[in-house]
């Protein structure tokens, strides 16, 4: 399961869901008499009431462990032809609902109650509405940025900063080596041997046209990667905090390979962060 793939809708869920787990054993009557009374009655949990613990709290804490396993599964599951983030919601919604009716025939609800009934409207709403509010579709854990390759003979610098010479930004305090002076300007170095002048750095060429570079990206969101025969068959599905390789450009879709290979279509690139 890929954590970086979560949304903050998924950190709502879970959030959701661990209330719910704990209303569950709390009363779910409540006493209106004397203390002392009250005191000495015990209303029991929802456990206790097997049609209110397992066909609503259950079916709640259940729906949401279902969306959220959906969107940290590589690929899309199904059952009986509906995707496991399908069926989670609308377990989320008939717990949601189930606890509502609990409440509306109870004469006096209990804490358990109140907290569930609470918790379940959250978790329907986060279930239903996160994929189409943009701040719950955002990563719940940020991208890592893709790990620069050092030069060769570059040497690390201190707490694990890029160093060596001439990384942008390094104190070059010490030379162990005359540096060799331009042949152009008459200087000859030990020896006495010119030196060939340094080649000239090649242009960087400008993207447009049929020119493309290649690039590493991530996707905000778990989004498909579909054939490239154009037959419009899914044959992956790119999930947040993990960097593919952008190597062709299709007007606005990109050609993406994944990490073991497969090329395909990403018909939607909005959004995409450029490692």
């Amino acid at each position: 399961m890929n954590i970086r793939s979560l949304t903050r809708g998924d950190g709502v869920l879970i959030g959701a869901a661990v209330v719910l787990f704990i209303a569950s054993f709390l009363d779910t009557a409540g006493c209106d008499g004397p203390a002392a009374i009250c005191d000495q009655i015990d209303f029991g949990n929802s456990w206790e009431a097997s049609p209110l613990g397992w066909g609503a709290f259950f079916l709640g804490i259940a729906g949401a462990a279902l969306v959220v396993l959906s969107h940290g599964l590589p690929q899309p599951r199904k059952v009986l032809g509906l995707e496991l983030g399908q069926v989670g919601a609308a377990f989320t919604v008939a717990a949601a609902w189930n606890l509502l009716m609990w409440v509306f025939e109870s004469e006096n609800a209990g804490a358990g109650l109140i907290l569930g009934v609470i918790a379940a409207l959250v978790l329907a709403g986060a279930a239903v509405a996160a994929p189409m509010i943009p701040a719950l579709k955002a990563p719940l854990v940020g991208a890592p940025r893709p790990a620069v390759a050092q030069p060769y003979g570059a040497q690390p610098g201190p707490q694990g900063a890029p160093g060596g010479y001439g990384y942008p930004g390094a104190q070059q305090a010490h030379q162990p080596y005359p540096a060799p002076q331009d042949a152009s300007q008459g200087g000859q170095p030990f020896g006495g041997q010119p030196q060939p002048q340094p080649a000239p750095q090649p242009e960087p060429q400008a993207q447009g046209g049929s020119d493309f570079t290649p690039f590493w990206f991530a996707v905000p969101v778990a989004r498909p990667l579909y054939a490239e025969d154009g037959s419009g068959s899914q044959i992956a599905e790119l999930a947040p905090g993990t960097w593919y390789l952008a190597v062709e450009q299709r007007g606005q879709a990109l050609i993406a390979q994944t990490q073991d290979g497969r090329r395909g279509v990403l018909q939607d690139a909005t959004g995409i962060q450029r490692g």
